[in-house]
């Protein structure tokens, strides 16, 4: 599975000496906006070393950074700090405010980079007449927590970041091949020495033994990403997602919502084996068709939530995987709690609201590619499309992670650790569409006044 090892003191220095120092960079150069700052390094309670090494990151390490964060964190006005259902945040005026704030030489202030405090997108409306396209949600003023996520004043779940809007948009349409996903797995090489160590155990043992054994033998483990940059803020928030998804199901770590047990804490209630040494599992969107005007100008994102997925892989006598195409009950069952419990968790754990923030921002950049609504309303985006007016957050690319055993046996068969992923087939949501009259509604009271701010309740 993966790596729990915690990061050293001297590292944690040396982190918040980089943070630092980006701030100060960010000082000189208006191109480097505030959520270079704020989102450095750790995501979602894992750190990134240069090499790409993935590791948890310590209490301490989230600490330091949930006070650097909340010390940068500029003052929220007031219009921003209520919580409304339906806040409106206009492109064509958002890329106004971005020329203006780059024009001062200043970085990009807070309620640029967080998007006016939204949470979701419901609608994407269209104004031909004001060549705008405007995406409307719930939104609030935000906070950092603990953990140094910037989450909603009273509801706790993340607000979308224009990072994660700029890289959507921005790849939306290399996303209609393949999609956008993440993968931490293990390699071929490792699983055929997995399998041979692991015949000649009999017994757990000395289970510190064992499992350190195992953790060597299968050697790191693989992240792969695709559809979005690797050094993207958008692709962290994809591995960390699916760092905690396993952490969760194989009991490295406690559930923080209540009714989640661990796929470990089902299997040894049920009495029950499997035959596969790794149970895999997978995050992906689950939307009901969008809803579209009859003038193709107004859409509605309905029902949007996040499922887990399981498919049990058959792992053969030279260690290669193969999907079967079905899915182990005991997988099943876990998984379709943890879809049920998503909602909860995307709260008490926000990496998993990120990373709904992430799928719907990417299912939205799909709409507006395929459906040409830049076109449609007569606005290229000039701005947000173009990666050397405003530039994303480069981090480093995640690429291994430390295996870390989850030992139990049953029968004849061991359950050691798990594979999978995250995939968003934004293209594929888009698609869905039916036809009806709510959008139009909405479209006609929030059209934006002349006078109007880029965001307005």
């Amino acid at each position: 599975m993966l790596t729990a090892s915690h990061v050293a003191a001297g590292h944690l220095r040396r982190a918040l000496v980089s943070m630092l120092a980006l701030a100060m960079a960010a000082a000189i150069c208006p191109r480097l906006s505030a959520q270079v700052f704020s989102n450095y390094r750790s995501v979602g309670g894992v750190s990134i070393d240069a090499d790409g090494l993935l590791q948890n990151a310590t209490v301490d390490q989230l600490g330091a950074l949930s006070q650097l964060r909340a010390r940068a964190m500029q003052e929220i006005p007031d219009e921003l700090n209520g919580a409304t259902e339906l806040r409106k945040v206009s492109l064509r005026r958002l890329e106004a405010a971005i020329e203006t704030a780059l024009r001062s030489g200043k970085p990009l202030p807070d309620e640029i980079t967080c998007l006016a405090g939204l949470q979701q997108i419901r609608y994407v409306l269209v104004y031909p007449e004001q060549q705008d396209i405007v995406l409307v949600g719930p939104g609030e003023g935000w906070k950092v927590d603990k953990g140094g996520n910037v989450v909603g004043v009273t509801t706790g779940r993340p607000v979308m970041l224009l990072d994660d809007l700029l890289v959507a948009l921005r790849t939306a349409r290399q996303a209609a091949d393949g999609g956008i996903s993440c993968s931490i797995d293990p390699t071929e090489q490792g699983l055929t020495r997995l399998r041979q160590h692991v015949s000649t155990l009999r017994t757990i043992g000395n289970p510190q033994t064992t499992a350190a054994g195992i953790e060597q033998t299968l050697g790191p483990q693989e992240i792969s990403v695709h559809g979005v940059p690797a050094t993207s803020h958008f692709a962290r928030v994809l591995v960390a997602a699916d760092y905690r998804m396993k952490r969760l199901a194989m009991n490295f770590e406690e559930s923080p919502v209540r009714g989640l047990p661990s796929f470990l804490t089902m299997i040894r209630a049920s009495g029950r084996g499997m035959g596969n040494l790794l149970p895999r599992w997978w995050l992906e969107p689950n939307y009901q068709p969008l809803l579209r005007s009859p003038d193709g100008l107004a859409w509605e994102l309905r029902g949007a939530s996040v499922k887990a997925m399981t498919e049990e892989d058959f792992l053969t006598a030279t260690g290669n995987r193969q999907h079967t195409g079905q899915a182990n009950p005991a997988a099943q069952r876990w998984a379709d709690n943890m879809s049920e419990k998503y909602e909860e968790l995307a709260v008490a754990e926000p990496i998993f609201g990120q990373l709904r923030n992430c799928m719907e921002l990417a299912i939205v950049g799909a709409l507006v590619v395929k459906e040409r609504l830049g076109e449609r309303a007569g606005y290229s985006m000039p701005v947000l499309l173009d990666p050397a007016d405003v530039k994303t957050v480069e981090l480093p690319a995640p690429k291994q992670v430390g295996s870390i055993a989850s030992l139990m046996k049953k029968g004849r068969n061991w359950i050691i650790s798990a594979s999978g992923g995250v995939s968003v087939n934004s293209w594929g949501i888009a698609d869905n569409v039916r036809q009806g009259e709510t959008p139009v509604q909405l479209r006609e009271t929030a059209a934006p006044k002349e006078n109007t701010h880029w965001w307005w309740n």
